[in-house]
């Protein structure tokens, strides 16, 4: 089991990856297309469609990988606090509630509009002839289709965590920086902060006897 929910999410991670590069790929437009017009009065009509498109791929195509990262925004500052059971139960009444109703919906609607687009191969109506965006919104169901995917592995991990008091591994990629491994680096122990602390404090407290000897 442990095998495949690590498969996913290598597929995920992948797919994330392999999209991030579009952002190299939208900074080199804009930039060249500000060179363009400062510099050659020679504008592009069709570059806004093409950074709005760009943009919207890859973030369509980041969701598994945020999701399978555990980076989507949530209130840590409560959930942290709950023992992993409970937060188990927490996330898989979240997700057949809003996720799975939700993903479901965007992956029938974006097949909708994705074989509607195609069928009339239709093009942004931003400029005249303007860039085809049927290939844009056949992203949608693509995207939501791998958040579907992606989800169901969370929802599996959260069913094992219930059963088995901890949650299951996943596969690391970009982290937060851990602040105990960041102290080891720098060869900075808890004692020396405690001590750095008492020094502060004695500081604080000698400056505040001489001001008051002074008044």
């Amino acid at each position: 089991m442990q095998r495949v929910l690590l498969g996913v999410d290598r597929i995920s991670t992948f797919v994330g990856q392999a999209f991030s590069w579009l952002i190299v790929a939208l900074t080199a437009l804009m930039t060249w297309e500000i060179f363009s017009r400062r510099f050659f009065d020679s504008p592009h009509a069709w570059a806004f469609d093409a950074q709005i498109q760009l943009y919207g791929v890859l973030f369509m195509t980041a969701g598994a990988y945020t999701l399978a990262k555990q980076g989507m925004v949530r209130g840590d500052v409560l959930y942290g606090f709950l023992r992993p059971r409970v937060q188990a139960g927490v996330d898989l009444v979240l997700y057949v509630a809003f996720f799975l109703p939700g993903i479901l919906a965007l992956t029938y609607a974006g097949w909708t509009f994705a074989g509607d687009s195609w069928a009339i191969r239709e093009r942004s109506t931003v400029m005249t002839n303007g860039p085809p965006l049927y290939w844009f919104k056949s992203v949608i169901p693509f995207a939501g289709a791998l958040m579907f995917l992606q989800g169901s592995v969370e929802i599996a991990r959260c069913l094992l965590c219930l059963r088995d008091g901890e949650w299951p591994s996943r596969k690391e990629d970009v982290v937060e920086v851990d602040v105990d491994k960041l102290k080891e680096l720098v060869h900075v122990k808890d004692e020396d902060l405690a001590k750095l602390d008492d020094l502060v404090v004695q500081q604080q407290k000698e400056k505040a006897g001489d001001d008051g000897g002074a008044a």
